[in-house]
Order: structure tokens, then C-alpha cells, then sequence
């Protein structure tokens, strides 16, 4: 009931920022008709649509925009519902309320329905009354608000994209946490977390830089998409596939799944020794090197160019030096731009490639351990507190030990 509760609040304040649906005092009764299409054959995407005439208002469901929006509805329900629960939890067991664990499931929880807050009615705009959400779509994606307003299938695949990134994320952080929530039988006060082996501002860092990570390369990724309205993708010369392809879609998901799934990445990545992880590798330092670097005036021309191009075309110099104009003026948003899909994704590719131990340090500190101890599980210890009178615990004719378990989803390993 508390998912649907919140899908519908979502689903009604988003058709109505998003111009789906307009509450006005009409004359006459109820009227509805099928659109299958304009005069002009433009935006088949929203076709066929329901238009519905009332005498509260006037109901509008453009086909994709519809599906997305239930879709991301849907997304927003579960998010906050499992971000209540898990926040009602915590309330009850006031001793772990302030522990690390429970505050990063209470957030996580939460981190769907805050990204689809963010670009709330994005997903319904079918006229220019759209929200602010669909500049920070459109400056994330090195687009523009109107080029966006004309081809608003990319603003349904962005935020439906994001919203499933998220709860992936969230599903990622339950599974972790789900010992200490009441999950798999476990109880709360069986368990405690044991202190970080690495120093708090290390673990803070690491996961700073996951969350980075994670934001630069789905959106970086997207963005490829965004070109693809105002460039046909069917009739793209090979240059401009390379960039998506290569430039594109092979760092923003190196750094997607380092995000997601670090320990996993990290070690498939360190290891090198088939000769698929040696090519993977290689395609990784091709991808990075060219986003960071400059490309030569030829490979500019035909769509492929890095950081260095975009460099040389803000500071006005002429095309035969390799310079592209920017997506954006000198400013924040081109700034922002450069520093995270350019340097940060491309400048982690590298590092990947050529040092993937130091390259993957700083991830592993958010893992709560030294990155030299890559022999335990990535969940984290989590020591627990046996009973005086066990004879099965070293120690147990002293004070209690702690015994480090490794948790899974389904409880205690018992190993």
C-alpha cells in the first residue's frame, strides 16, 4: 500500500509539472480520443495517445512518456517505501541509529525517489512547460533545454535510466545491510559493526569517489544518446561510432560497475592474465588516453576528440590545430563537464589500464579494509559478540572475543 500511496503522488505531481495533465473548470462532459499521429509525422514516439476532455480538466498520455513515467512512478514508490522502513528501524533500535551501516541503507534507500525528485515532471514534458529538471538533464548530457523539448524520448530513457541505476544501488546496499536491518533471521542487537581498517577520512573518500563515479558515468553514457538528436545514427560515419562506442560507453561503464560492484571489478582488473583481460585492458587505455588527450586534426573532424580538442576550441584556436567548439560557453556546466566525464572517467581509465592497484586503492577504502586484503568478502567484517558461557569461542573463559563473520543475504555464513 505505501509504494502505491507514493507511485500515484509521484505520477500525479509529475503529469502535472510535466504538462500531462491541466486542471481547469470546462465546458461540456466527458470526451476521449485515440491520437495516432500528427500532420507533420514528427515525434512518432508519442503516438498512438489518449487524450481525455473532462469537465475538471483536460488528461494527456503521450505513449513513451506514459510507460516511463509509470515505470519511474513505480521506482519512486519502492524507494522511499524501503527508505521509511529502514528509517522506522533504525528509530525503534535507538542503539544502532547512529551507526555507519544504517545510515548508508537509510540513504541509499532514499536515493531513487531523490534522483526522480530532481528531474520530477522531466519524463512527461510534451510542451515547453517543463521543470528546471530538464536543464540539469540537458547539461548533463552536453544538450540543450530546447533541442531536448523537440526530442523528449531522451528526458523518458535519462530519468528511467537513472531511477533503475538507483535501485540497483539500493538493492546492492540491502543485500549488504539486510543482516542488520532484520533480514535472513538475523537480529539487530546480534550484531555490530567492527570498526573500518582503514582511517574514517580514507573511507569517506572511497565512497566519494564511488558516488562519482557511478553519477560521471551514467551520465557520460547517456549523453551519447543525447547526440544521437541531432545526429542520425543510421547514417553516422565510423568516426562518430568510435567515440560512442570507445570514448563513450567503454569508460562510462568501467566506471559504472566500478561503482557498483568494486571488489568484483577490482580484482578481474588487477589479475591480467588471460588474454581477454589483457584486450580489455588495452581497449580501457585507448578509451582513456584519447578522452583525456588531444586527437589529431583528422580524427577531430570525424567526431573523435578528447579533452585537449575541446581545450584548444574554448580558447579560440583554429580548427587545423584539431580544436572543437565545446558543448557549452567557459562556465560551470563546461567545467563540471570536463572535470567529470573528461578527466575524472578518462583519468581513472588510464590509471585502470597502466596501475590497476593504485588505480583501485581509493576504492578499496571504501570497502572498510586495506586494499592489501583482498583475500575477504567485499560485505565487511562484522564482529560478533558471543555468549560467556560458549565453550565453541577462544577466549571464553575471559572476556567475550569478537569473531569477524563474513554476512550474506541469506545470514551467517556459516564457514
Amino acid at each position: 500500500m505505501m509504494v502505491v500511496f507514493f507511485a500515484l503522488l509521484y505520477a500525479l505531481g509529475s503529469m502535472a509539472l510535466g504538462g500531462m495533465l491541466i486542471l481547469a473548470r470546462l465546458s461540456g462532459g466527458y470526451s476521449v480520443f485515440v491520437l495516432w499521429g500528427n500532420a507533420l509525422g514528427q515525434q512518432p514516439w508519442n503516438y498512438p495517445g489518449l487524450l481525455i476532455e473532462a469537465p475538471w480538466g483536460i488528461v494527456e498520455l503521450p505513449f513513451l512518456a506514459t510507460w516511463s513515467m509509470l515505470l519511474v512512478s513505480v521506482g519512486v514508490g519502492i524507494g522511499i517505501s524501503v527508505g521509511l522502513l529502514i528509517a522506522v528501524r533504525l528509530i525503534r533500535e535507538r542503539r544502532r541509529a547512529a551507526s555507519t551501516p544504517g545510515t548508508v541503507a537509510s540513504i541509499a534507500g532514499l536515493t531513487p525517489a531523490m534522483i526522480a525528485l530532481v528531474t520530477l515532471g522531466a519524463c512527461c514534458s510534451t510542451t515547453a512547460a517543463a521543470t528546471a529538471g530538464v536543464g540539469l538533464v540537458a547539461q548533463a548530457s552536453g544538450s540543450s533545454v530546447n533541442n531536448l523539448l523537440v526530442n523528449n524520448w531522451y528526458l523518458d530513457v535519462f530519468q528511467v535510466t537513472v531511477v533503475l541505476v538507483a535501485l540497483l544501488a539500493q538493492e546492492l546496499v540491502l543485500e549488504v545491510y539486510g543482516g542488520l536491518l532484520g533480514l535472513g533471521g538475523i537480529s539487530i542487537g546480534e550484531l555490530a559493526p567492527a570498526p573500518p581498517r582503514v582511517g574514517r577520512g580514507r573511507y569517506l573518500a572511497g565512497g566519494a569517489l564511488r558516488a562519482a563515479l557511478l553519477i560521471a558515468g551514467v551520465t557520460w553514457s547517456l549523453s551519447m544518446m543525447a547526440e544521437w538528436t541531432t545526429v542520425n545514427p543510421a547514417s553516422a560515419g565510423v568516426g562518430l561510432w568510435f567515440q560512442w562506442i570507445v570514448l563513450h560507453q567503454v569508460v562510462a561503464f568501467l566506471a559504472i560497475l566500478t561503482a557498483l560492484f568494486p571488489r568484483a571489478v577490482a580484482d578481474w582488473m588487477t589479475a591480467g592474465r588471460s588474454v581477454a583481460q589483457r584486450a580489455v585492458r588495452g581497449l580501457v587505455l585507448l578509451a582513456g588516453a584519447a578522452l583525456v588527450g588531444w586527437l589529431p586534426p583528422v580524427a577531430a573532424g570525424a567526431g573523435v576528440a578528447g579533452f585537449g580538442n575541446e581545450l584548444l576550441g574554448a580558447l579560440g584556436l583554429p580548427a587545423s590545430w584539431g580544436a572543437v567548439p565545446p558543448a557549452y560557453a567557459p562556465g560551470l556546466a563546461l567545467f563540471l563537464r570536463w572535470g567529470f566525464q573528461y578527466l575524472l572517467l578518462g583519468g581513472f581509465a588510464v590509471a585502470a589500464a597502466l596501475t590497476p592497484d593504485r588505480a583501485f586503492r581509493p576504492v578499496r577504502w571504501s570497502l572498510g579494509r586495506a586494499e592489501s586484503d583482498s583475500t575477504r568478502d567485499s560485505v565487511g567484517p562484522l564482529a560478533v559478540a558471543p555468549p560467556s558461557s560458549s565453550r565453541h569461542f577462544p577466549g571464553a573463559d575471559g572476556p567475550p572475543a569478537r569473531v569477524d563473520v563474513p554476512v550474506r543475504s541469506g545470514g551467517i555464513d556459516p564457514r
